[in-house]
């Protein structure tokens, strides 16, 4: 076994503290990113600015789930609350269970930024997004630090999956 492969899988649990360095970083950078562009920046009054030719800062105040799937649902906030911390509690215990130094980065890092939006609905009643990517005619959603953390996070795990798969 190579040194890289032995250092990627140790013992059961050995990477959980490698996920809570994740989870905390990315939940620092996600709720200091909202600061910034609500209090400092000040994206509210503004409503969207120009960054680069393909990227903007638009305010958004997402009151629903994923990609503004359920926004009239009825459901609220604390539904969405319960869901992602019943999701965000079960992901914990993948993290300590697992012998994967990039799958316990992963769900560390999904664990994060659904952290960061449920801080958002309980202190705001919605997520605060302010990303927005588009070139060429195309315009992506809006989002997040750490709407990027989870499907940054998602994608190294189908990614790990697949080449496990392969084995």
């Amino acid at each position: 076994m190579s040194p890289v492969r032995r250092f990627m899988t140790r013992t059961r649990g050995r990477y959980t503290g490698l996920g809570a360095l994740l989870f905390i970083l990315v939940l620092m950078a996600d709720q200091y990113s909202k600061y910034w562009i609500l209090s400092v920046f000040d994206l509210p009054a503004k409503g969207s600015v120009a960054i680069l030719p393909f990227l903007n800062f638009t305010m958004v105040w997402n009151h629903a789930v994923t990609f503004g799937m359920f926004g009239n649902s009825g459901a609220g906030p604390w539904v969405f609350t319960a869901v992602a911390l019943a999701v965000v509690a079960v992901l914990a215990v993948w993290v300590s269970r697992t012998t994967s130094a990039l799958v316990a980065g992963a769900l560390g890092a999904i664990c994060g930024g659904a952290m960061g939006n449920v801080v958002d609905r309980m202190r705001f009643g919605a997520v605060v997004d302010f990303i927005h990517a588009h070139a060429f005619g195309w315009s992506w959603y809006v989002f997040n630090v750490g709407d990027s953390a989870i499907v940054c996070g998602v994608g190294v795990l189908l990614a790990c999956n697949l080449r496990e798969g392969h084995r």
